[in-house]
């Protein structure tokens, strides 16, 4: 995991639509890592964002979820849900690579290279919070308390 206080690698990726989306350099940004789009787990964290997205708007912080799904299954999982925050296709776990959120574990009893459910919190081009292994249903609730107590 990074750690507080180093820099946060960059970030440059498609979204649900096909955009191209940077990291902000100024400003706090909520960046969260996930397994796969429309499984249990990755649902229930989206949907906390989306249930919490008025906090985090009127706040200034952006929120973004980063996967090694494509661009279409991103669009479809929005739609599907109606979620608000911004999904990043990282197909090749490039980025992920660089957050410490990518590489082997075990699903299902077999090996395989993928996403770790990691969250970074980035104020002002650093880390300020890291969470590893976070628990998706209540996830985005508790990340705000913290971020409020920066």
């Amino acid at each position: 995991m990074l750690e507080s206080g180093e820099a946060a690698p960059e970030i440059e990726l498609r979204n649900q639509d096909g955009d191209t989306v940077s990291l902000p350099e100024a400003g706090t940004a909520v960046v969260y890592f996930y397994p796969r789009a429309d499984t249990p787990g990755c649902t229930a964290e989206a949907c906390s964002f989306r249930d919490t997205w008025a906090e985090y708007e009127s706040r200034g912080i952006d929120v973004f979820g980063i996967s090694d799904d494509p661009v279409a299954d991103l669009a479809a999982f929005r739609d599907e849900y109606d979620l608000t925050v911004e999904l990043l296709s990282d197909p090749d776990g490039t980025v992920a690579s660089r957050y410490d959120s990518y590489g082997e574990k075990t699903v299902f009893g077999n090996t395989v290279e993928g996403v770790f459910r990691n969250t970074y919190v980035v104020r002002d081009g650093e880390i300020a919070l890291a969470y590893e292994g976070v628990d998706p249903e209540d996830h985005a609730e508790r990340l705000l308390a913290d971020i409020e107590s920066l």
